[in-house]
């Protein structure tokens, strides 16, 4: 019988420099979108796919987002107090039971296969996910659900893939494809971070992963790669040469790059859309923005 998947890394010991100086004392994922901090994003989505350990790759200076899964006893009586019962399920809804989260420091940034190197003795021998909170995908099914649920078929390693502009596969890891399975792909091959020219395909592989315990062996022999950096794609390209299987799943959702200014923003504004609370003030400042735009030009 499968094992099910039901831990999952996420490493965040990024510095995040592309959001400074906001991130000189506030780590990049709990900057908020609308009103939850990234990681929450990450956090909901396991919840739904059935995870129940959660594993932090962190380093210095991430103490506020340790501090984020904490319980606050003292805020929590202040709206028991006043009887904002919402406000206070919301904020309970934050809190990690004990035991179900771990962190681990990154003490020299080496890469995210490196990242996921440093979690393995709490991965040990069982298939685990890895989740980066910059990637933040709405969908209807959550994307790692959508990819629990195909593992359960097919087992071997997955990663989720979605197709971009050619001139943009530098910025990725892509994928060397064989053969096609709905909403799947067979994997032969993973370039990461390839020349336009060299690309195999233009499908990418996003941050979501469902992975062998293999590709922790993997790791362990690797040296660095693209970048400098020890890579994930190259730990998980070996399970191919070794005869393991590995799939791209093309989940069904819109991926917002919040690692990036305006990605961020525009994950701001679909998701600030989709409140209902929110939708007709935020639409009608839009309009009048187009509106202004129109008139200038």
């Amino acid at each position: 019988m499968r094992k099910k998947v039901t831990k999952a890394v996420f490493p965040v010991a990024g510095m995040g420099t592309r959001f400074l100086p906001a991130t000189k004392s506030v780590p990049k994922e709990i900057m908020t979108l609308v009103d939850r901090p990234l990681v929450q994003y990450a956090i909901d989505e396991a919840r739904a796919a059935g995870i129940k350990e959660f594993i932090f790759v962190t380093s210095r200076g991430k103490g506020a987002l340790e501090d984020y899964f904490d319980h606050a006893p003292q805020l929590e009586q202040e709206l028991r107090k006043k009887g904002k019962t919402e406000l206070l399920e919301t904020l309970q809804s934050t809190n990690m039971d004990s035991g179900a989260i771990a962190y681990i420091r990154q003490h020299k940034a080496l890469g995210l296969g490196h990242a996921v190197w440093c979690a393995r003795r709490l991965i040990g021998n069982e298939p685990f996910a890895v989740m980066l909170p910059d990637d933040v995908i709405a969908a209807e099914k959550p994307c790692l659900k959508q990819m629990v649920e195909a593992y359960e078929e097919t087992g071997g390693s997955m990663v989720a893939a979605m197709e971009v502009e050619p001139s943009r596969a530098s910025s990725y890891g892509i994928l060397d494809t064989s053969e096609e399975r709905g909403d799947m792909v067979k994997v032969k091959g993973m370039v990461e971070k390839p020349a336009v020219d060299e690309a195999p395909s233009n499908l990418a592989v996003i941050g979501r992963y469902i992975l062998s315990p293999n590709v922790l062996k993997n790791l362990n022999k690797l040296k660095s790669g693209s970048g400098g950096e020890i890579q994930l794609t190259d730990a998980i390209a070996q399970e191919i040469e070794q005869g393991r299987d590995v799939y791209g799943f093309r989940f069904r959702g819109q991926r917002f790059d919040c690692g990036s200014k305006a990605g961020f923003l525009q994950a701001t504004v679909a998701f600030g859309l989709a409140r209902e609370e929110l939708r007709d003030d935020l639409s009608a400042y839009l309009q009048s923005i187009s509106q202004i735009d129109r008139a200038a030009q």
